[in-house]
């Protein structure tokens, strides 16, 4: 089937203001991300608006018409890249102000009868320069590097940049050698790879952002809203996949049970306020002991876990009293108002190569902390066996 170029531009056109119109859409879902979304709809309708201006380009007179054209798609592209920009908290404003300075200049130096070279080469430059930004600036952000939609949307600009850099860098070259065929070729491979962008890319920065809504709600739900801390959810799970991917014959791991002592009597007597604080405080404690390489999490109301592996395992008893230790500091100088002891009984489980479960070393360092309270609670008791 032959389509005309005329064709392929209105298919990119409407594909692009429904991609503007879907981008507008996803703002009443994702408020968040409203500066990135709006970018993207100003960007994808300018876009739209770039390809009529280029469909009727030769109905104003001299370059002005291809000008025009030109730079409102260098614009558009800007709006594209400020939005992937702002995904990482970035801005492109004096670069894109350059560029689009530079092409005015161009447009308005250049020949009249040299303005097809100018439209089919030179105009295609910044396009491909502003595209292989964006893709660069998607591969550097950190936060969207857990994400497959990033792939996409990396592998989509820059293969748009690539096709307009060889429209800027290797299409002259082909004219000259196989002569005016090869343009008309060229520009409609060019109209039919960006019917693909109008439709692939605003779909990968849809599922991009919706990727990045489900991730944070997956962390929130496995997340202690009042400590910030794993919850017991995500401590199963963490650690049933260390288990899983622990090489043959790699060092044991260590399971820490911590129970706050008299957290009751401190939470009637003072009330909910005051034994959150004191929650907080000790989650405080633990996170600058023990460090972000375990698994630390709030499994029950004044109960809390560590998966300690490593170096960590092997000094998990020094490691529990430095909690401790920290954690009567932090009350004292925090929580002065206390009058009752504000300690922490601790319970000690090593997981051997081969050993049981994550739960049942986990209930092992439980009776070793209850058996801590039992004599008196601050302290901390190994499980049989663990020494």
């Amino acid at each position: 089937m032959n389509v005309d170029l005329t064709t392929l531009y209105l298919l990119a056109t409407g594909t692009l203001i429904a991609s503007a119109g879907m981008m507008l859409w996803e703002y009443r879902a994702n408020p968040g991300r409203g500066r990135a979304l709006g970018l993207f709809a100003a960007g994808f309708a300018t876009l739209a608006l770039g390809c009529v201006a280029a469909l009727y380009r030769r109905d104003l007179p001299g370059v002005w018409g291809s000008a025009l054209a030109n730079l409102i798609m260098i614009g558009a592209y800007l709006l594209v890249l400020q939005g992937v920009g702002a995904l990482r908290g970035s801005r492109h404003g004096a670069f894109g102000a350059a560029v689009l300075a530079v092409m005015a200049a161009v447009w308005a130096l250049s020949d009249p009868a040299e303005m097809d070279a100018t439209w089919s080469h030179v105009s295609a430059a910044p396009i491909a320069l502003i595209n292989a930004m964006t893709a660069l600036s998607m591969w550097r952000n950190p936060a969207m590097r857990p994400f497959p939609a990033r792939r996409m949307v990396i592998a989509m600009t820059g293969l748009h940049a690539l096709i307009y850099a060889g429209r800027a860098l290797v299409l002259p070259w082909l004219v000259r050698e196989h002569g005016l065929p090869v343009q008309a070729l060229a520009g409609k491979f060019t109209i039919y790879e960006g019917v693909l962008y109008s439709v692939i890319l605003p779909m990968a920065l849809l599922r991009l952002l919706r990727e990045e809504i489900h991730g944070e709600l997956l962390r929130e739900s496995q997340t202690d809203y009042l400590t910030r801390l794993g919850n017991r959810r995500w401590f199963f799970e963490e650690g049933a996949r260390l288990l899983k991917h622990r090489p043959a014959g790699s060092s044991p791991l260590a399971v820490l049970a911590f129970d706050l002592d008299q957290f009751k009597a401190i939470n009637d007597m003072y009330g909910h306020q005051t034994g959150d604080e004191v929650l907080q405080a000790f989650a405080r404690a633990a996170q600058d002991v023990i460090g972000p390489r375990a698994v630390l999490a709030r499994i029950g109301g004044e109960e809390f876990a560590a998966l300690l592996r490593g170096d960590d395992a092997l000094k998990a008893q020094a490691l529990g009293e430095a909690v401790a230790g920290r954690f009567t500091q932090a009350v004292a100088g925090r929580l002065a108002h206390i009058s009752l002891p504000v300690t922490v009984s601790i319970g000690l489980a090593r997981i051997e190569p081969g050993d049981a479960t994550l739960a049942a070393s986990l209930m092992a360092a439980d009776r070793a902390m209850y058996r801590a309270k039992s004599l008196g609670g601050n302290r901390l008791e190994i499980a049989a066996g663990a020494a």
